[in-house]
């Protein structure tokens, strides 16, 4: 019997427990204080791009991410909590940031994300750290001159799931067929096979693969604004404060004009004053 009470009180105290570890991770993501939290850590988790030439590229070497966002973010990180800070960095797409955001695997966006209304429901956005404007990239010599193109000859662009460069496709060139890869590397395969005579998206991430593949250019110009801005949940106005202040110093020390010409100077077309615009 007394073994039997002592079963039962056993049962009784690890409810008790599991119930209290229950409750203390029951706290809402959005009412944790992702700053505070990343003060005593000494680290901001980041998302990136890892197939984005330019701003985020896994270099299979070494196997790390690489690019302007990248070092952009170092930089954030170090002027937000200190030189002896680290910037740790998880791979992204399209498709899976804002979920990985909301899920609290990271603490912050900087992934070629433009700033827009619809976005703006669910994440908060930082100051403009990027102004780029969406494009087309086309194999040279292509009949495909600019997106009125696209709509005259019922053309077939290529774009990526979770971009809203698909949407405004489809607002500005109707009569286009619009086919949708996981990322911008399936893209570009899928452009150089014939299965599209344009790939859209910013023109930042086009220059990259233009560098990449010499045969292929970018055209039309910018028929839509695509400002870059920082994503991070809701309810964190201190974090976003303090990015938007590390980002304006880096502006104002040099840092951030360094790291821009560090990546893009080599890009032929390139426009830095566009580029560089808040």
């Amino acid at each position: 019997m007394k073994k039997r009470l002592r079963f039962l009180n056993l049962l009784v105290a690890l409810g008790a427990l599991l119930l209290v570890l229950s409750s203390c991770g029951s706290q809402p993501l959005s009412q944790r204080n992702v700053l505070k939290t990343d003060q005593k850590e000494k680290t901001i988790t980041w998302g990136v791009k890892g197939d984005t030439r330019l701003f985020g590229l896994l270099d299979t070497k070494d196997n790390q991410i690489k690019g302007f966002e990248v070092d952009l973010a170092t930089a954030l990180t170090k002027q937000m909590l200190g030189k002896d800070a680290h910037a740790k960095f998880i791979q992204v797409t399209s498709s899976t940031r804002m979920p990985m955001l909301k899920n609290g695997n990271i603490d912050a966006i900087i992934a070629t994300m433009t700033n827009t209304p619809e976005r703006r429901k669910q994440v908060d956005f930082s100051n403009t750290y990027f102004y780029a404007g969406q494009s087309l990239l086309v194999k040279k010599g292509s009949r495909i001159k600019n997106i009125h193109d696209l709509n005259k000859y019922h053309g077939t662009v290529l774009g990526v799931v979770g971009s809203d460069s698909v949407e405004n496709v489809k607002k500005a060139a109707p009569d286009a067929r619009v086919l949708q890869m996981t990322d911008y590397a399936q893209a570009m395969t899928s452009l150089k096979a014939g299965q599209g005579e344009a790939l859209t998206t910013d023109n930042g991430i086009l220059y990259g693969m233009s560098v990449q593949n010499p045969g292929y250019v970018v055209t039309g110009g910018s028929f839509v604004s695509e400002p870059y801005g920082i994503a991070m949940d809701k309810g964190q106005g201190d974090f976003k404060a303090e990015v938007n202040r590390a980002l304006s110093e880096l502006r104002k020390n040099g840092e951030y004009d360094r790291l821009v010409h560090k990546w893009f100077h080599n890009v032929k077309g390139f426009d830095y004053e566009e580029a560089e615009k808040q």
